[in-house]
């Protein structure tokens, strides 16, 4: 049985064929990659949501060349350390290309009768990139603010660098379901950012609470990252400062032999009240 809902009404969507459908015969049809477009037109600020094909692409080949796979090791590790038997199942808001989605599959697969996963992102671009290498996840274009699932259907929510709608993440939890979430830490990708900004802020850490949920653990995370300049290049082109960049600052960063960067990443769990 899906977990889906209409978007527009609010209904649960069973699927026909190639397409998903509600009572109030709202479709959705299913694109040629298996994943379904559950983001109305009226629902988009702009005319393209969500990252481009460029920063996709650079974002896949950074993340396959595994200089975040420490971060999604830990994740994964305190996932695993909280499911319950047997597992429900889950959602990674924001799931981009796959990467981390994949691996929470493979998690919840270990387990005997483990839940399904389902990956949303508001980029089509990325949505169609991750449904088309994982088959073994359901994957949805949708926005984070408005969560197409149906009340207390979800066993858990992986949140890495996404905004959320705590309300919505509550809604769609049950009880006693997971919230697990990747933030940066204050030194997160020091050195890309010095070479972009005369003055180097360092992010504010932040004291997240959601109401409705109880703080289970925080972890921190730190490690130097040894790249080659197109590795960086990649880096730079799947963050937000790839917008103040220069090419003279991007030439430069893609021409080294080698470069050197900090990541710190805290990674935070929740469980929803009942």
């Amino acid at each position: 049985m899906s977990c889906y809902q209409c978007p527009l009404c609010h209904l649960p969507l069973a699927r026909t064929d190639n397409y998903w459908s509600c009572a109030q015969r709202h479709r959705y049809d299913c694109a040629r990659e298996g994943y379904v477009n559950l983001l109305p037109v009226q629902f988009k600020r702009s005319k393209v949501p969500g990252d481009n094909q460029e920063m996709m692409r650079s974002r896949r080949a950074f993340l396959d060349a595994g200089y975040y796979q420490p971060m999604r090791d830990r994740v994964m590790s305190l996932v695993n350390e909280l499911l319950p038997d047997p597992p429900a199942d889950w959602l990674d808001i924001g799931c981009g290309e796959g990467y981390y989605t994949e691996r929470l599959a493979a998690t919840l697969a270990q387990r005997p009768a483990g839940g399904r996963v389902y990956g949303l992102d508001i980029a089509k671009t990325a949505v169609r990139l991750a449904a088309k290498r994982y088959p073994q996840v359901r994957f949805c274009v949708a926005s984070s603010q408005r969560l197409p699932f149906t009340g207390a259907s979800l066993g858990g929510i992986l949140r890495i660098y996404a905004p959320c709608n705590p309300e919505e993440m509550y809604r769609t939890l049950q009880p006693g379901g997971l919230v697990v979430t990747v933030a940066p830490g204050p030194r997160h990708l020091y050195q890309l950012k010095a070479g972009i900004y005369p003055q180097v802020a360092l992010h504010p850490l932040k004291d997240e609470h959601f109401a409705g949920f109880t703080p289970l653990a925080t972890h921190r995370l730190g490690y130097s990252m040894d790249m080659t300049g197109e590795a960086a290049g990649a880096l730079l082109q799947m963050t937000p400062f790839a917008w103040r960049a220069t090419p003279e600052v991007t030439t430069s960063l893609t021409s080294l032999a080698r470069f050197t960067c900090e990541t710190d990443f805290i990674i935070r769990a929740w469980r929803r009240e009942p």
